[in-house]
């Protein structure tokens, strides 16, 4: 079937073409504020603090969010945060100096907080739009939207600012964001169930609906501590990127940009194979966690620029396989009525991780070579791969022992 399932999933392509729409124009905004930021610093501490206070408001909104999509409507959690990121997105127009900064960081927050509010009810809309048969060919191609985003946002939006001046991507970000509330207030989505049925949605804590989920389910007890580890470790390649592209093979900010689109590259084509996967989600993802392990190693070995985007593109190939794999088992194994609030408080735990990851590999590139880093970094890949399949066997084992 291919790409002709998408036909059949007409409320599902509205969704994937909002996320397009305000995915690139964050990402042209994104690339425009940190570029602005050299420009009007010369250092790179505001930058560095301005990725910081992005990771913030995941800690205390992803929860709100998630919790909000489990309750109330979601599409009007879903237009309501794009339009108000529109003002957020313009007020970048009116930093002109230093003393403006402080607009930036209060900009950025709120812009992050509306993300981390968004995300979850996103993601926890799909299995509600999708035929269930379609969820792993429809996980798989949300890791191709990551893939047009790299490249159609961070690969272009650099190339556009430097032509037309960073106020030209402040102002398409804020259309992307009224193109995309557009385009989700036509979405049909099916009523929650509480409400058909006539009943209000029990109030249960955040620990209690987390604690229940995971104890019901050996996949998601599995998924969540993959999640952890994987966190601890994307810092590092989020921080080698540049590094490689600056450090290691002097390319500058093309450099950056190559990298980047060979990791849309690489996201984009996963889909090829992600699609035709039926069964054994768990297991095949993990397999492409220690082979996106081995790409990493084999990167942080490399001297040539060819196969270091070779090696970016298999990262991302075997990522998105993976991803793709990971969320349709969550989808699965998680309650319809608590995946709101699960995937809130997993962006909650995973992304203050991924800040503290990165700023320890900042802090590990001051004693270690970039390449002595990507090595290590390619290691655990591996080992957490190897560690989890062997819990997964380890549990296999005891149940035939019970059956027995």
């Amino acid at each position: 079937m291919g790409i002709l399932f998408i036909k059949q999933e007409k409320q599902y392509r509205k969704l994937f073409l909002a996320g397009i729409v305000n995915g690139i124009g964050d990402r042209f905004s994104s690339v425009a504020v940190l570029a602005m930021l050299l420009q009007l610093t010369g250092s790179g501490f505001a930058v560095g603090m301005t990725l910081a206070i992005r990771l913030i408001p995941f800690v205390i909104f992803a929860p709100i969010g998630g919790r909000l999509a489990d309750r109330f409507s979601r599409k009007t959690i879903l237009v309501a945060t794009d339009l108000i990121r529109i003002v957020f997105a313009l007020s970048f127009l009116l930093v002109h100096s230093k003393e403006d900064l402080w607009i930036v960081y209060f900009s950025s927050f709120i812009l992050a907080a509306g993300e981390a509010i968004y995300g979850p009810a996103r993601k926890s809309a799909i299995p509600r739009l999708v035929n269930k048969e379609h969820l792993v060919k429809v996980n798989s191609l949300e890791q191709v939207l990551v893939g047009i985003v790299l490249i159609g946002g961070a690969f272009s939006g650099g190339i556009v600012a430097s032509i037309f001046g960073a106020g030209v991507t402040f102002w398409f970000n804020a259309a992307s964001f009224l193109g995309a509330a557009a385009i989700i207030s036509t979405i049909t989505f099916p009523e929650k169930k509480a409400i058909k049925e006539g009943k209000a949605p029990e109030k249960e804590s955040l620990f209690f609906v987390f604690k229940k989920v995971i104890l019901m389910s050996v996949p998601v007890q599995i998924l969540l501590l993959c999640e952890i580890l994987i966190a601890f470790m994307n810092g590092i390649d989020n921080v080698l990127i540049s590094v490689y592209a600056v450090n290691e093979y002097h390319l500058g900010d093309v450099g950056v940009g190559l990298f980047y689109g060979a990791l849309g590259i690489g996201l984009t084509l996963s889909f090829s194979i992600a699609n035709r996967l039926r069964k054994n989600y768990l297991v095949t993802g993990l397999i492409c966690l220690m082979l996106e392990g081995t790409f990493l190693l084999l990167l942080s070995q490399t001297h040539l620029v060819v196969f270091a985007f070779l090696m970016f593109c298999g990262v991302a190939f075997m990522s998105g396989i993976g991803n793709a794999c990971f969320d349709t088992i969550l989808m699965q194994e998680i309650p319809e009525e608590h995946q709101g609030t699960m995937f809130g408080l997993l962006a909650t735990i995973a992304n203050p991780i991924l800040g503290i990851s990165m700023f320890l590999s900042g802090f590990a590139l001051q004693y270690l070579a970039p390449r002595s880093l990507g090595l290590i970094g390619g290691i655990a890949y591996m080992l957490i791969a190897m560690i989890l399949m062997g819990v997964i066997s380890v549990k296999g084992y005891r149940k035939r022992v019970e059956k027995v």
